[in-house]
């Protein structure tokens, strides 16, 4: 039953985050995250801290609940904490290796290290003191995530497009695969701790396990180093690879490519890269969510009269019927035609302006004098005025 499992699964309660029992149904689930994501959106609260860490909140609580597979290992985790310990202080009664007072005490940092990522096989192992996938051995800690930014046009956040990343840094040795042992040999048992990492230092009444000092808590050695690396598995160099970006994406958004962060040291598992994506400004086209916007200049006689008029899209222009009578500042919504989203389209919201011209002919004074004359009622007559 192994599984990524995230430190914060044992310090935070996602039901209570998004008010919702915890036998509530997926489609509750959903619907409360909407909700509350609504309601503490970013767009709808500018410069509110609180609400922004609140959506912050609300949306980590609704990838793990909202995710079944998720949902169910977050069930599991919870309930052992629950049975036998609290996170922060530490878990007691599990079994395992016990000093005097007959209670192993066992931190959260003891379990993920500074990563915050363990396998659900390593919970249990240390819950009911069985050997973990690993044997019972120490985790080296895995690499260290790395962040970089990429900038892309308007266009291509729309449609999508492969952008090439540079990363300069540790990287898994090319001559070792990472191992840290010359090609033709492999790392050993420590014959130390005996492959646990971690070595016994008797105290009178109690023992204390400290990190092995041999294997640095890797629980094997290498006899013979790699003559690249000299045996620690990483080198550092300039790697480049290709990040794809889905079509769709939002400014700001980070897209997270598993395994491409700093190498771990000794064969540890990589680190993760976060791609951060810059969208550059359209000098048409806004967004609001996964809606785009447009501003669309009218005539007054248009506005006034009606028209068929043009209208850009992200894929050719299309017309729009301008009702007659049309208040300068309305908004039309042309379905489909907005940011690409799950599972469809979003759309394009048109807001019309009356484009009141600066300069006037002789023949355009004289025709808007003719209908100003020709006006029987006056727009402020609701004000009380008649004129």
């Amino acid at each position: 039953m192994n599984g990524e499992v995230r430190r914060e699964w044992l310090e935070k309660d996602y039901y209570k985050a998004l008010g919702v029992p915890r036998n509530a149904s997926a489609a509750e689930v959903k619907k409360a995250y909407r909700k509350l994501a609504q309601e503490n959106h970013p767009d709808a609260n500018p410069g509110n801290k609180d609400a922004e860490e609140r959506f912050k909140e609300v949306s980590s609580a609704y990838d793990v609940l909202g995710d079944a597979d998720k949902r169910k290992r977050y069930d599991q985790v919870r309930d052992m904490v629950s049975s036998g310990g609290a996170p922060g202080g530490g878990f007691g009664g599990f079994g395992g290796p016990r000093g005097a007072g007959g209670t192993t005490r066992i931190r959260i940092e003891d379990l993920f290290g500074n990563e915050g990522v363990a396998d659900l096989g390593d919970l249990f192992s240390v819950f009911t003191g069985r050997g973990g996938a690993r044997g019972g051995g120490s985790r080296q800690p895995r690499g260290a995530d790395l962040e970089t930014e990429v900038r892309i046009s308007f266009e291509d956040s729309m449609s999508g497009t492969t952008v090439p990343v540079k990363i300069r840094g540790p990287a898994p040795c090319p001559t070792c695969n990472g191992s840290g042992a010359e090609p033709g040999t492999t790392p050993v048992i420590c014959p130390e701790c005996g492959g646990t990492g971690q070595s016994v230092v008797n105290q009178g009444l109690f023992s204390m396990a400290q990190t092995c000092r041999r294997c640095g808590g890797a629980g094997r050695t290498v006899e013979h180093p790699c003559p690249n690396c000299r045996g620690s598995g990483v080198v550092h160099r300039i790697r480049e690879f290709k990040v794809r970006i889905p079509a769709g994406v939002k400014d700001g958004a980070r897209i997270r490519v598993s395994g491409r962060g700093e190498a771990g040291r000794a064969g540890a598992a990589a680190g993760d890269l976060y791609v951060v994506v810059r969208v550059a400004p359209h000098p048409v086209f806004g967004r609001r969510e996964s809606d785009l916007t447009v501003e669309l200049p009218l005539t007054y006689s248009e506005a006034a009269l009606g028209a068929n008029v043009s209208v850009p899209t992200l894929n050719g222009p299309v017309t729009l019927k301008i009702p007659a009578g049309t208040a300068n500042g309305r908004t039309f919504r042309i379905r489909g035609k907005g940011a690409p989203r799950k599972g469809g389209q979003g759309d394009l919201l048109v807001t019309v302006n009356v484009d009141v011209p600066q300069k006037l002919s002789r023949e355009e004074k004289t025709l808007l004098k003719q209908l100003q004359e020709a006006r029987k009622d006056s727009p402020r007559k609701r004000l009380g005025m008649d004129v």
